[in-house]
Order: structure tokens, then sequence, then C-alpha cells
């Protein structure tokens, strides 16, 4: 959902770039934009200086990296940018383990979704050195806004803290409208009248308007949202740092997942806590 708009605004901004995807049939819808097209990962980025991975989690990076050849193919000098969402820990062990190679790693996740991704507005979080941050600027420009956040695994502390802002705030805003529908007010009114005073935000103009329209069309995933506030937890633990709230919604979406929301978009939380209450 992600990496096919961020291929195709590369390739809009004049970029040469190959593509490999574990569906060939999803590398080949670029084609038609100027995309070579290949058949492993290790073939995409053997001539490549910078490789760009958007992946499901820790584990899939972990396995195209070193396991399906992509370390072992890249040049020394050239720069891999993680934009996958994973945990801190895992970004450092990847940026050290590439190291040792004379490949450079950036951990740069995103937020924005795939209208940002389309837009060219997505907020990217960089970890890593800050020289290969200053070479793979203008690149990352053609993306969105670029923010070096400090070393390897800041990126994906900065993603984790967007991600538990994010996922705390569906909650709120789902929980405030039900009531007021449960009251008796027009949810549509009710947002219309909050925004601009200090109860507006990004997730209460777009995730509150889904929540009117009832509409949860997948954009970024319950079950993706899950993950994040889980990755949060676990990094949390090792830094020992106790994170109630999280703890909390991380239970929330979880419960959604059981109950069959997973491929819904994550403002569908909102579905978990109208069944909760008894309401459509």
């Amino acid at each position: 959902m992600m990496g096919l708009p961020i291929a195709r605004r590369l390739l809009e901004a004049g970029l040469p770039l190959t593509a490999w995807n574990r569906s060939h049939s999803q590398a080949e819808r670029l084609l038609p934009s100027g995309a070579a097209v290949v058949d492993s990962p290790a073939q995409a980025v053997s001539q490549a200086d910078i490789v760009i991975t958007l992946l499901t989690d820790g584990s899939a990076v972990e396995d195209v990296l070193f396991q399906q050849g992509v370390a072992e193919a890249m040049r020394p000098g050239s720069t891999l940018i993680d934009m996958s969402s994973i945990q801190p820990r895992e970004a450092r062990d990847h940026a050290a383990r590439l190291a040792a190679r004379g490949v450079h790693h950036l951990d740069a996740p995103v937020s924005g979704g795939t209208v940002g991704a389309e837009g060219g507005t997505l907020a990217i979080m960089v970890g890593g050195r800050q020289t290969p941050f200053d070479r793979a600027l203008p690149v990352l420009e053609v993306l969105g806004r670029p923010t070096y956040v400090g070393p390897s695994g800041a990126g994906q502390l900065a993603k984790l803290a967007n991600q538990m802002i994010v996922g705390v705030t569906i909650g709120a805003v789902a929980e405030a409208l039900l009531l007021c529908e449960r009251g008796g007010a027009d949810m549509a009114r009710v947002r219309e009248a909050i925004s601009g005073g200090f109860a507006d935000s990004r997730i209460l103009q777009v995730h509150g308007q889904r929540m009117i329209e009832r509409d949860f069309t997948k954009r970024g995933a319950v079950s993706v949202q899950l993950k994040d506030m889980r990755n949060a937890l676990s990094t949390a633990a090792e830094v020992g740092y106790d994170a109630p709230i999280t703890a909390l919604f991380e239970r929330l979406y979880a419960d959604a997942v059981e109950h069959g929301l997973a491929d819904l978009d994550h403002s569908a939380l909102f579905v978990e806590l109208a069944s909760r209450n008894g309401m459509r």
C-alpha cells in the first residue's frame, strides 16, 4: 500500500528505479512508469547507490537483508534506507551488520499513510549517521519532510512515539463521538463544533470523518496498529519504562483483531468500542 506510491513518486522525479516485490505482479504495476522489474531483491540492489525497503515488520526486513542476499549484493559505500516500522533494537542490529560490510544504514519510518505517500508529504523520521542522511536528503525530500532525529534506532523510536499518539488518539476520538451519539447528539455536528479548539487534531479531522461515515476501508490496518503498540511496549520494557496508556490500548486493538477487525482501517477501533456498548 505504501511502497507503490513511494516508488511512483521517485519515478516521477526522474530517478532511475529498479523494483522487486515478493508478488511479482505487484512490482509490474510500476512498468508503465518506467521502472525496471527484477526477480530477486539481490538483483534489485546490485547496482544501486540507494536502496529503500518498506516491509511488514522486523522479521521481514531481516529475511530480505540477510537471508535473500541484499546485504551481500549491496556495494560498499551505498546506503540502505529502511522505511519499515520495526523495533529500534532491530534497526540498530541491522545497521551494525551492514556497517561491517561497508554499507550505510538509515532507519527512516514514515507517517502520513497512502495519502501522504501519493502526495509526497510524508513525515519521515530518520536515525543513523549524519553523513549518509545528508547524502540521501535529495531523495528523501521527493517523498516528504525528512527530519534527522539521532543515531541508529532513533527513527524507529520516533515512529513508535507517533504510533502511540495515533493509536491512543483514535481511541479517544471514537469513545468521545460514541458517547455523544449515545447521549443524543449528532456526531458530525459535534466534530464540527470542537474543530479548531484544543481537542482538534488530524485524527479528529480524518479518522473522525471516517467514523461518522462508517468508512473503514483499510488505509492503515488495525493489525498494523496493534503491531506498533506491541513494539512500543517491548521497547518500553527494554529501557525500563512503564507505559500504562499504551498497554490499555494494546489490549483494545488486540480485542478488535480477535473480533474480526484486523484488516479494516485502524479507525475501526470505533467498531470495537461501539460493539462493547451494544451500538451499531
